[in-house]
């Protein structure tokens, strides 16, 4: 009997192990099912909680910053190279009193310059400073004189002063639309200024007028902008 019930016990062991096994390997798949689906679960939450990638809104930013650097470039050389305006011609002396004044000092005859060669460019911004200073002195003849000099560290130099009258041998230029803008050029320093632009300044040191792009200089002249050497 005894034979019997362990062998009994025996095969009954060997038939309900199986099931439990089974059960348990069942348990661990749903466990591990479960653990997969819930890791799937967060991945997709993450990458909706992410902004969906646009190509057109990189485009934008890439452009917004293109667009910036070309502003940067385009303000710096607009303050190197203002725009200029071909300044009037209001007033030329006439070669007799050129000469007549050259006899009279005991001078060296000057080259005179003829009205269609007497060409000057004036900027915006020094047309206006100048209209300023017509209001100011409240005198519509004052005007900037511009002469050319022997001297400085390269042979010639710009002489820029407020006047306040014309001179009967002077060249008068004006800006074609601001007004007043006078500007006087004496009859020897007309040979030696035309073509050039009459620009005004505003940097750390100060603001002023000044001489640029004289087709008569040799190279950028002097670092103070006054000195310059004559193109032979």
């Amino acid at each position: 009997m005894m034979s019997t019930t362990s062998s009994t016990h025996l095969l009954s062991s060997f038939i309900v192990t199986p099931t439990r096994c089974m059960r348990r390997s069942l348990h661990r798949v749903h466990r591990d099912i479960s653990s997969r689906a819930a890791t799937a679960a967060s991945r997709i939450a993450v990458s909706s909680s992410k902004p969906p990638h646009c190509p057109c809104r990189a485009q934008v930013l890439h452009r917004a910053r293109r667009t910036f650097t070309t502003t940067s470039f385009a303000r710096a050389a607009h303050a190197q190279h203002p725009p200029a305006q071909h300044a009037e011609l209001v007033s030329y002396p006439s070669p007799s009193s050129i000469h007549q004044e050259d006899e009279e000092a005991d001078e060296p005859e000057v080259d005179f310059v003829p009205p269609e060669q007497a060409v000057l460019d004036v900027t915006d911004r020094a047309a206006e400073q100048l209209r300023r200073v017509s209001e100011r002195e409240g005198n519509p003849d004052a005007a900037l004189r511009i002469a050319v000099e022997s001297g400085g560290c390269h042979g010639y130099q710009y002489k820029l002063e407020l006047a306040k009258r014309k001179e009967p041998d002077d060249y008068h230029f004006s800006h074609p639309r601001i007004k007043p803008s006078n500007i006087y050029v004496d009859a020897v320093s007309m040979s030696l200024l035309k073509g050039s632009t009459i620009d005004f300044a505003t940097e750390l040191i100060g603001s002023s007028f000044r001489v640029a792009d004289n087709p008569q200089a040799k190279g950028s002249g002097c670092g103070c902008g006054v000195s310059w050497e004559l193109k032979l």
